[in-house]
C-alpha cells in the first residue's frame, strides 16, 4: 500500500465507499514500483465533477504519483467516477512500467 495517498474531491463529496474504491484500485499500485522508490513515493488523487447545462454530468480523475526522479501526472474523463478511477489505474500501470524500464540499473539478479 502507498503509504501516503491524499484523496480530494472538487464540486463532490467523496464518501466512505468511493474513498474506499479509490484507495484499493490505487493504493495497490506500490507492487509495480521498484522497491527502492516505495517509501518516498504518494499520491495525490483530485476527483472533480463538472455539470453542464443539458445535464451532461462528466468526472474526472486526476492522480499526481509522485516517485523520487519523475513524476506521473494521468487525467482521465468519464461518466462516473468509478469508471474514471478505473482507466487512471490502467494507465498508471503503463506508465510506472515505463518508469521502471527508465530508472532501473543495469544489474540483473
Amino acid at each position: 500500500m502507498i503509504q501516503r495517498f491524499e484523496i480530494q474531491g472538487e464540486h463532490t463529496v467523496v464518501d466512505d465507499s468511493l474513498r474506499k474504491y479509490v484507495t484499493k484500485k490505487l493504493g495497490g499500485l506500490d507492487r509495480y514500483i521498484p522497491r527502492n522508490a516505495r517509501e518516498s513515493a504518494h499520491a495525490e488523487v483530485h476527483l472533480k465533477e463538472n455539470k453542464k447545462k443539458k445535464d451532461n454530468t462528466h468526472c474526472i480523475c486526476e492522480v499526481e504519483l509522485h516517485l523520487p526522479k519523475q513524476n506521473i501526472i494521468i487525467k482521465e474523463h468519464a461518466l462516473n467516477m468509478y469508471a474514471a478511477v478505473d482507466i487512471v489505474e490502467a494507465k498508471l500501470k503503463q506508465q510506472i512500467q515505463k518508469y521502471k524500464d527508465t530508472h532501473q540499473s543495469g544489474k540483473m539478479h
